[in-house]
């Protein structure tokens, strides 16, 4: 196995665990609310706060990334939200789980930004499919891991034993990182080549594809920070499931997600080869975004029976549309600018994170009616598809075009 494929998967096990930490607290969510006496607007809050440092802080680890390499910057960050992670068990209160959380978000922030560029900057931009995947199925692996795993820990040691166990156990990732990986200078060299080349703002904003890719990440990112954050409590709260069952629920629709990615990435690098990468990548991500829709099923739907099917569908749907989303947006990105371009895209993204939780804890009010919630959810990612109809595959070859300067 050559040495990128090596790291690829480090970049995996890197992306699976950060889930794992940053998805903790929806599973404790409803054990938290119960021990501190929180309301669902508050849990919200609490809830939104990791994205509050995650988004601010992409566009500067972007340029971090780019500018020094991922090795460095990616055990750093990797090393701070495990404590900040963990540190969430010794918790006396809404602020203390917060703060931390904020930590997290920060710390996070160099993750997918680090993870992108290497595929950016060691796949040629027909292969990055199946990359891009694994790197997406590390998203959806991970909540389901911390879904399953978290339940058990949360069911027989309690919440603050499994922040614990989780953060800590996780530090094994830093030495086999530190090991694999190559050093930072040729990272550094390929910056300071490339930026007296680099695109300008005014060029880039002028592009009708930008402003789609942006409402796009937008609108997408709404629907997934909502299965992330709150669907593990309207499993419990409003279908009658137990922690454990949550678990499973969840686990199934990520687990499946995860294998949908890989196979739905290999298959669209077969059909870049032949029909074009924008082409094809824009294809599936408009059927991916529109079939995740189906979460809107749940409404009409009352069965508890019904909920793992539907759920695995519209999950996995939203897979296939992200996966390919990120593929475009690397292909689209010069090798010097893949960081700050991931950067900003990933900025609007965390909008999204953190107001769905917010916006989903308004909605539940204090009778915890998830609905509208749901409506509101499954809404977005069809409204994403047609934000990448609008942009069309030309438009992204001028966003190329600008960022190849």
């Amino acid at each position: 196995m050559s040495r990128r494929w090596v790291v690829l998967s480090l970049v995996f096990f890197g992306i699976v665990i950060s889930y794992i930490d940053r998805g903790n607290l929806s599973i404790a969510a409803p054990s938290i609310m119960r021990d501190f006496s929180i309301s669902p607007a508050a849990m919200g809050v609490l809830l939104s706060a990791f994205f509050w440092t995650y988004g601010l802080f992409q566009i500067p680890a972007g340029a971090l990334v780019d500018r020094l390499g991922i090795r460095r910057a990616y055990a750093g960050g990797f090393l701070l939200w495990s404590i900040a992670s963990a540190s969430i068990a010794l918790s006396r209160g809404r602020g203390d789980i917060i703060g931390m959380r904020m930590v997290l978000g920060f710390a996070e922030s160099v993750g997918p930004l680090a993870s992108l560029s290497f595929i950016r900057n060691n796949f040629a931009g027909k292969d990055q499919g199946l990359p891009t995947s694994i790197y997406i199925a590390g998203q959806s692996i991970g909540p389901a891991l911390g879904a399953l795993v978290g339940t058990m820990l949360l069911d027989r040691f309690g919440w603050r034993a499994m922040f614990a166990l989780t953060g800590l156990g996780a530090l094994v990732w830093i030495p086999c990182w530190l090991a694999a990986t190559p050093s930072d200078r040729a990272a550094t060299a390929r910056h300071e080549e490339k930026t007296a080349d680099a695109w300008t703002l005014s060029d880039l904003t002028a592009c009708r594809a930008f402003w789609a890719l942006s409402l796009c990440s937008l609108l997408a990112s709404y629907y997934w920070y909502f299965v992330l954050t709150w669907v593990p409590s309207y499993l419990v709260l409003s279908k009658g499931f137990s922690n454990l069952g949550m678990g499973r629920v969840i686990s199934t629709g990520l687990f499946s997600m995860a294998a949908t990615n890989v196979l739905v990435g290999f298959a669209a690098d077969k059909l870049a080869a032949r029909i074009g990468v924008f082409r094809a990548r824009l294809s599936i991500a408009v059927m991916g975004y529109a079939g995740t829709a189906a979460i809107l099923l749940l409404l009409v739907l009352p069965d508890q029976n019904l909920v793992v099917p539907v759920l695995t569908f519209s999950i996995c749907a939203t897979g296939a549309g992200n996966s390919n989303y990120w593929a475009i947006v690397q292909h689209a990105s010069s090798k010097g600018t893949a960081g700050r371009s991931v950067g900003y895209l990933n900025t609007i993204s965390q909008v999204a994170g953190a107001a769905a939780p917010v916006i989903t804890g308004w909605i539940l009010g204090p009778q915890k009616q998830f609905g509208p919630a749901i409506l509101v959810a499954g809404v977005c990612p069809v409204l994403a598809a047609l934000c990448l109809l609008w942009s069309g595959s030309g438009g992204l070859d001028r966003v190329k075009g600008v960022l190849a300067r």
